[in-house]
């Protein structure tokens, strides 16, 4: 059955989009409607995002190098009195959200890295033509999960994880579909260790002006593979981690959870479907229903793979096909990792990792896939 939510667009008050996804009533049936007003005295989002962030090419690696220089001044922890992604409650603190409540919501980030509001030309900086530049076009958005202002999507209730799958759906086939956006990438950051700034559940949604460098060398391996075998890579990696199994964590009709035979973090696991499909839009109602089951469960295991009441810190990343090359090659899964390498203990990514991109891990996929088997439910 499909899950049901109803979907409304606001205007913030500077321009912004804001986007409900209700899931409860009475605004899901429509007895009520999303009328709040957003009463802040901010000035136009195109004024104050013009000419703001650029990209810049690094002829060393092929890199689009984004310089943001406005979102050093984003919010930074704030007290809970003044959370800025929390409902704006009477005489309270004017939020990001102008409703008095909300389900779920996804809107323009007012500190973006790419927006399609900044405007200008290509061109050379300094007039050299090693160092190509052009606007930082694109769109970065914010998901909130939920009111609540403590949590993370592993707390979610199964109801309302549905609804934020559905939000990210929603926002991957709008984002594949707007002017300038070449990959859509959905994740979620929790934990003060990942470098969060707000606590409130949310996670993000960038759209790109271009493939990541990372999905621009998955891409050309899985084209080297297909070349030598035939076969699509991501098919043949799930495939292979299956008929192994000692690195499988978890197992549903659509999904498997394994750590990969080359895991770079201290704890990393990849969620991937059975079938071959590019992006989260393109799984059916069934595959949908079994995800939310199985990223819960997922989730809840790495909150109690170390023996402390400490959340485990993580970046969870949806490794999506790109809006416009790739998408016969490329094979939607989840990425979720953790700098935690025990409990109270962090690895910091210091000169092999940062400086050569040379990874060295602590420990070995197998022993993170057994501790994961080990805490299940």
């Amino acid at each position: 059955m499909t899950h049901p939510f109803r979907k409304t667009t606001v205007a913030m008050a500077d321009g912004r989009e804001l986007i409900h996804f209700d899931d409860t009533e009475p605004w899901l049936s429509g007895e009520r409607v999303r009328s709040a007003v957003d009463h802040r005295p901010l000035p136009p989002a195109d004024e104050t995002l013009r000419g703001g962030s650029q990209v810049r090419f690094d002829p060393l690696t092929g890199d689009w190098i984004a310089m943001a220089s406005h979102r050093n001044d984003r919010t930074l922890m704030p007290p809970p009195d003044q959370d800025p992604l929390a409902p704006t409650v009477p005489g309270g603190f004017p939020t990001e959200i102008a409703d008095s409540s909300y389900d779920v919501v996804a809107f323009e980030n007012r500190f973006p890295s790419f927006s399609n509001r900044i405007g200008g030309q290509a061109g050379f900086l300094d007039g050299e033509e090693l160092w190509p530049t052009r606007p930082a076009a694109g769109r970065c958005e914010v998901v909130c999960f939920t009111s609540d202002t403590r949590g993370s999507f592993a707390t979610l209730t199964p109801h309302r994880a549905r609804t934020v799958l559905e939000a990210w759906i929603d926002r991957t086939e709008a984002l594949n579909a707007t002017e300038g956006v070449e990959q859509v990438f959905v994740f979620e950051n929790r934990g003060e260790e990942i470098g969060v700034t707000l606590p409130h559940p949310h996670g993000q949604i960038y759209g790109y002006p271009f493939v990541t460098p990372r999905t621009a060398t998955m891409l050309r391996r899985a084209r080297e593979h297909r070349e030598a075998t035939g076969r699509n890579l991501f098919r043949d990696v799930l495939d292979a981690e299956r008929r192994a199994g000692d690195r499988v964590v978890l197992s549903t009709e659509h999904f498997t959870a394994y750590v990969p035979a080359a895991a770079r973090w201290p704890v990393e696991v990849h969620l991937a479907p059975h079938r071959d499909v590019p992006d989260l839009a393109a799984l059916t109602d069934a595959e949908r229903a079994d995800l939310v089951g199985a990223y819960l469960d997922l989730l809840g295991r790495l909150d109690r793979y170390y023996p402390d009441d400490h959340p485990m810190p993580y970046i969870a990343g949806w490794f999506q096909a790109p809006a416009h090359e790739g998408r016969e090659e490329f094979r939607l899964h989840l990425q979720v990792f953790s700098v935690q390498r025990g409990p109270g203990k962090v690895k910091f990514l210091a000169g092999s990792e940062s400086a050569m991109a040379a990874w060295i891990n602590d420990t070995t996929p197998e022993k993170v896939a057994a501790r994961l088997r080990e805490v299940s439910q």
